[in-house]
C-alpha cells in the first residue's frame, strides 16, 4: 500500500501542507512576540516614569545635586571645554551647582535644586530668593529644578527673571531621555 502512487501523492501533499502551516504559524508567532516585546518596553518605561520621582525624593540631597548637574551636562549645557561643579553642602549662598559653558567662564549657568515632596509646590518667594542669589553672583541666567511643581506665580516670576524651570514631570522625562540616574538594561 505504501508503494501505491495515490498513497505517495497523498503523503507528499500532506507534507507540503504541514510545512506551509508551520511557516504561517512561525510568522504569526514572530508578530505576536514582537508585539509582546513592544508592550513590555512600553510598560518598563511607564513603570520607570512612575517610580523615578519617588526614588529621587528619597535620594541623598548632595547626590541629587550631582545628578542634576550631570543631567545638564548630558543635555549639552557644559559646552565643549566647559566645567561644572556642585557647590559645598552648606553655606552655598542659594546656588547648588555651577556650569561654565566655556573655558573662561564667560557664560555661566547657576543651578538651584529642591528635592521636595509632590505636594510641596514651589512659589514665587523661592524664585525671588534664587534670583537674589543670581544677582549676588552677577549672573543673568539660572535653572531651578524640583521634584515637585511650580505655582503660576513662580512661573511668571521665572520668565521675568530669566530662570528656566524644571518640574518633577519634566525632570523625569529628561532623566530617562538622557539616561541620567536610570539603569538601561
Amino acid at each position: 500500500m505504501h508503494s501505491q502512487p495515490a498513497y505517495i501523492e497523498h503523503q507528499n501533499k500532506f507534507q507540503e501542507k504541514s510545512t506551509t502551516d508551520e511557516e504561517v504559524l512561525e510568522e504569526q508567532t514572530f508578530e505576536l512576540t514582537e508585539k509582546q516585546i513592544s508592550n513590555w518596553f512600553d510598560k518598563q518605561a511607564s513603570d520607570l516614569t512612575e517610580q523615578l520621582p519617588t526614588k529621587l525624593r528619597s535620594t541623598d540631597p548632595y547626590k541629587f545635586e550631582h545628578m542634576m548637574v550631570q543631567l545638564l551636562n548630558q543635555m549639552g549645557y557644559k559646552g565643549t571645554d566647559g566645567q561644572s561643579l556642585v557647590t559645598q553642602k552648606s553655606n552655598d549662598g542659594g546656588i547648588d551647582g555651577i556650569i561654565n559653558q566655556d573655558p573662561l567662564g564667560l557664560q555661566t549657568i547657576y543651578i538651584q535644586v529642591k528635592r521636595y515632596a509632590e505636594n510641596n509646590v514651589i512659589g514665587s518667594p523661592e524664585i525671588d530668593s534664587f534670583s537674589g542669589a543670581l544677582r549676588r553672583k552677577r549672573a543673568d541666567r539660572g535653572v531651578f529644578i524640583t521634584t515637585s511643581s511650580f505655582t503660576s506665580g513662580a512661573q511668571q516670576a521665572a520668565k521675568q527673571l530669566n530662570i528656566a524651570l524644571v518640574d518633577g514631570e519634566m525632570l523625569t522625562n529628561l532623566m530617562i531621555q538622557y539616561k541620567v540616574g536610570v539603569q538601561i538594561h
